[in-house]
């Protein structure tokens, strides 16, 4: 199969009299593998398409409008073998880049891509849930003894310098040029993934470093473990939402008395008055007595949660160098990744839905080509 149809070409196919193996010297010569029946070219065309349309389906559909018939068992089938290969890349990429004997050399290739001048790198993270296949997915009804669909959380990342970012002509910015990282399982080994990432996007020529996201503690850890030097920064409309549960256990359904509390306080955080704003939380607690129990844990802990991060609410400061205050960017990659991996009717198996992620992954980042010179 190849993208001008199907093609039938007779080579010559023989005993090695070196080795004893049997060989078909063309094969070898075009990068064929054993028993392979689609062109490399093909392959990673169908590949391609299976990345960014909503479905295998779809991009069966997609072929058919350029005179190929590949149905969408076809193109999963050279997605799980693609994926494979990309998955493996993707694991050697982050060893070389962690491992003391070889990180010099990714430091140095990183250095190699950089603009001239002073760099600065932002990185955001956030989780989205995915479907997965129970053990008991084949079950039904009054079968059903276990779980049969699971979720599982997909830790994203995304990282850019601060000259890959602009502004709209009416003012809202935007990421021209990001990179990513994805990965469904523990926050140590995600945080070892983007710590790697990160380094081939210049984290060591980086004069600043800024990390963006909501309050997950899961992310915080990691940014503890990978990014202890970097300017943590909680996203600005996650910490209004805090501050309007405050105004709502104070004032109830009295929405005016809430807004006439909060506002101020979101203007004082925005322009630089977070000490003003924490002194006040911090006096909150023993000015609203009148409060019942329940209201006033709810503030209590909504005001630890205000201490936890007041090393990250300098926002008036960290939008004078440049860095978003907000973490949309990344929200805005797992509402993508979402419309890939969480379509109505998509329950992923594992090794499914890790095979076309690593292929997603490496569309996005800019790794393509390389799945291929595996072939």
């Amino acid at each position: 199969m190849t993208c001008a149809g199907e093609v039938e070409i007779e080579t010559v196919y023989g005993q090695d009299p070196d080795t004893g193996q049997w060989v078909c010297p063309m094969r070898e010569l075009w990068g064929l593998r054993a028993r392979q029946e689609m062109s490399p070219v093909l392959e990673k065309r169908l590949c391609y398409t299976a990345t960014v349309t909503g479905s295998y389906e779809a991009a069966a559909a997609e072929a058919r409008n350029w005179g190929v018939e590949a149905d969408d068992s076809t193109i999963h089938r050279h997605v799980g073998q693609a994926g494979e290969r990309a998955d493996r890349l993707r694991d050697n990429r982050v060893e070389r880049a962690l491992s003391t004997d070889t990180r010099a050399e990714v430091v140095k290739e990183a250095k190699r891509d950089l603009p001239p001048g002073k760099i600065s790198l932002v990185i955001m993270m956030d989780g989205t849930m995915l479907r997965e296949r129970g053990q008991q997915w084949g079950l039904k009804g009054a079968e059903i003894g276990g779980e049969r669909v699971v979720w599982h959380e997909l830790k994203t990342a995304i990282i850019f310098r601060l000259d890959q970012r602009a502004e709209t002509a009416s003012g809202r910015g935007m990421v021209v040029e990001k990179y990513y990282e994805a990965w469904q399982g523990d926050p140590y080994e995600f945080g070892r993934r983007v710590y790697a990432e990160a380094l081939r996007r210049g984290l060591m020529q980086a004069e600043r470093v800024y990390v963006v996201a909501d309050g997950a503690v899961w992310i915080w850890n990691v940014v503890a473990d990978r990014f202890s030097d970097a300017t943590g920064v909680l996203d600005f409309y996650h910490a209004s939402e805090h501050l309007w549960q405050i105004a709502r256990e104070l004032y109830g359904q009295d929405e005016e008395k809430a807004r006439a509390w909060v506002e101020p306080l979101l203007h004082q955080l925005a322009h630089g008055g977070e000490a003003g704003v924490l002194d006040t939380l911090d006096d909150l607690l023993a000015l609203c007595a009148q409060l019942d129990e329940q209201a006033k844990q709810i503030i209590k802990g909504e005001v630890q949660y205000f201490q936890a991060h007041r090393d990250h609410l300098h926002y008036q400061a960290v939008q004078a160098q440049g860095c978003p205050k907000g973490s949309g960017a990344v929200e805005s990659a797992c509402g993508q990744l979402q419309h890939r991996f969480k379509r109505t009717g998509q329950f992923w198996s594992p090794p499914g839905q890790r095979a076309l992620l690593a292929l997603d992954l490496a569309r996005r980042n800019h790794d393509w080509d390389e799945i291929w010179e595996l072939n």
